[in-house]
């Protein structure tokens, strides 16, 4: 492990080997047989579990609950709704057979030709038409509405150029589905819904992130509004850490979704779709770690404490084990998640190496003369500062650490998020902070799709969201010297 560490590419060196090093080496992912797929490790998916945990029961405290739908969609379903067919084409798998026979010429095994589907099949990239087409028997009145419906899934999307967990060809996630009486009610669930985001990303995951609206050319396919939050990783480019789409009628009048009102007459039912996927994994990692490692905040870490001994010979071995036994029951009685490292074929200097790319965020390390004076070794992931501490008191100490270790760094990636949005108010300005800062920028946008293309041909950045909080504001777009009324944040992206 210490020689892995060394082998670990520094971020200021080259920031996406980092990363790959990073997922890799700290033992998260790697790359499977299928190309642009990937396996998910342990320690890896324990993160993504505590991720759901956490999501599961807000998404539940908000009323909805979990189903599950076809991983296979009919592709006339697709045909249905037109922006919707047309943003996901691309990305599309297709199942057009359902059984293999052997090769007569004896070269393993052929798709069987006289086994052809009727219809061709979607490997799921989203659940709308799906789910839609099933909500249309499960709605008639008023009465049966809202539907609040979410499903935790994998989906399948094409993709041509892959990375561990922030592009892949199959990937975890969840996706709301839910359906209303009102345009006024699917609205304000939407925006519900991107606020739990906000509230599980900023306190969970300790990454602070800016809420607001999405530009037409950027808006999910089938939309007819998308909410999003958008975070800074180090590097200074944003992250999509997750969407929420007011849909309005379009699926609804797709799949001819229709119930009774109060007053006895046909309308059609208003929609939401809201989901995060595995891409919160790399913005956790992209977003906190550094290069010892990936530095993980509390209340997401799968070991949140380890305890190391260290010692010469069996008997001091024995002791130690035992007292720190004792401190291990101590700190899981306050509900922390610990790990005694008592293997006696690596050194302790390797498990130090070990559990800081690993993220774990105390180590406590007991030897002889700690056992002896009553003391023991700490070292906070998030600073790397290190102390001897007194046993007693211990536990209330540690337990306090993990909500100041959590704040800070919260606090840290908040500080550094507010440092890299710039103001600007020319062309010039603009090229220069993008090239030479990143982060976001703030700048006059006249509004139309033709200039944001333009602007993302000339630099590759996007509009990344008009903020919630943006105030009117005249001036003059940056890159066509239109009128604008107000600021949107643009950034190069993942």
């Amino acid at each position: 492990m210490a020689k892995e560490l060394k082998d670990v590419t520094k971020a200021e060196d080259n920031y996406s080997q980092w990363y790959n090093d990073l997922v890799v080496k700290a033992g998260l992912a790697e790359n499977s047989a299928v190309r642009g797929c990937m396996v998910i490790k342990p320690y890896g998916y324990a993160i993504w579990e505590k991720m759901q945990a956490a999501l599961d029961k807000m998404f539940k405290d908000t009323g909805h609950q979990n189903a599950y739908f076809p991983l296979f969609i009919p592709k006339s379903f697709f045909s249905k709704e037109a922006d919707h067919v047309e943003g996901f084409a691309k990305e599309c798998a297709v199942v057009t057979h359902y059984r293999l026979k052997n090769d007569p010429e004896g070269k393993g095994v052929v798709v069987d030709p006289d086994a052809k589907l009727e219809e061709e099949l979607i490997v799921r990239p989203t659940s709308e038409t799906i789910i839609w087409n099933t909500y249309k028997g499960w709605i008639q009145s008023y009465r049966d509405l809202p539907i609040l419906c979410n499903q935790w899934a994998n989906v399948v999307r094409w993709e041509m150029r892959t990375r561990l967990f922030l592009r892949t060809a199959e990937f975890l996630w969840q996706e709301g589905h839910t359906a209303h009486a009102t345009k006024e009610e699917a609205i304000e669930e939407a925006t519900r819904m991107i606020h739990v985001y906000q509230k599980f990303v900023e306190e969970w995951m300790g990454v602070p992130v800016i809420v607001g609206h999405k530009s037409p050319n950027e808006r999910f396919a089938g939309a007819v509004d998308t909410l999003t939050i958008e975070a800074l990783m180090q590097d200074g480019k944003a992250l999509q850490s997750g969407t929420s789409h007011f849909l309005g009628q379009n699926f609804a009048k797709a799949f001819d979704v229709q119930y009774i009102n109060k007053e006895g007459k046909l309308e059609y039912v208003w929609a939401t779709s809201w989901g995060v996927s595995t891409r919160l994994m790399g913005a956790l990692i992209m977003a906190h770690s550094d290069n010892n490692g990936l530095v993980l905040p509390p209340k997401l870490a799968p070991i949140q404490v380890v305890l190391i001994p260290i010692y010469k010979g069996e008997e001091q071995m024995r002791q130690i084990v035992e007292r720190l036994r004792t401190i291990a029951e101590e700190l899981k009685s306050k509900g922390l998640s610990v790990k005694i490292d008592d293997r006696d074929n690596v050194r302790s200097g390797f498990k130090f190496a070990e559990y800081e790319l690993k993220g774990v965020p105390v180590r406590l390390a007991l030897g002889p003369r700690d056992l002896e004076n009553g003391t023991i070794e700490l070292v906070r992931r998030d600073t790397l500062e290190k102390e001897t501490v007194p046993q007693e008191g211990l536990t209330d100490r540690v337990a306090a650490l993990m909500d100041e270790i959590q704040q800070n760094i919260f606090r840290k990636a908040l500080d550094y998020r507010n440092s890299m949005i710039t103001k600007v108010d020319t062309w010039d300005e603009f090229v220069d902070v993008l090239e030479n800062k990143g982060g976001f920028i703030s700048a006059h946008w006249d509004g139309t799709v033709e200039t944001e293309v333009a602007i993302k041909d000339a630099t590759k950045a996007t509009i990344r969201c008009i903020p919630m909080d943006a105030v009117e504001e005249e001036g003059k777009c940056v890159f066509s010297g239109k009128p604008s009324h107000r600021r949107v944040l643009f950034a190069r992206s993942y």
